[in-house]
């Protein structure tokens, strides 16, 4: 069974920084997907950023460009989110997902990113 599991949100001021971290169990293939994805209060879940486990090729939206910094330790099945200079915009839950070839995917439960001006 496939287990993700997040940690490293919490309360910060603006301008400050949080690394989060999503530590994976259970994958059954070496090459996949795992990103972060964010939901803010009343709004939809929104894709961040993501990274390829082979050949770590890494995405990111335009909203954390320059800002946010995703690495993968394929030996762990784990996923890092260093998120630098946050700003309120950057409230929300954030959620581990990963995703097979086959496209079968699977989430954590999330963790709690809380940014103050």
């Amino acid at each position: 069974e496939v287990q993700l599991v997040e940690s490293g949100g919490g309360s910060v001021q603006a301008g400050e920084s949080l690394r989060l971290s999503c530590a994976g169990s259970g994958f059954s293939f070496n090459d996949y997907a795992m990103g972060w994805f964010r939901q803010a209060p009343g709004k939809e879940r929104e894709g961040v950023s993501s990274i390829l486990s082979v050949g770590n090729k890494a995405y990111y939206a335009d909203s954390v460009k320059g800002r946010f910094t995703i690495s993968i330790d394929a030996t762990k099945d784990s996923v890092y989110l260093q998120m630098n200079n946050l700003e309120p915009e950057d409230t929300g839950v954030y959620y581990c997902k990963v995703v097979y070839a086959t496209n079968w995917s699977a989430w954590g439960q999330g963790t709690q990113v809380t940014v103050s001006s």
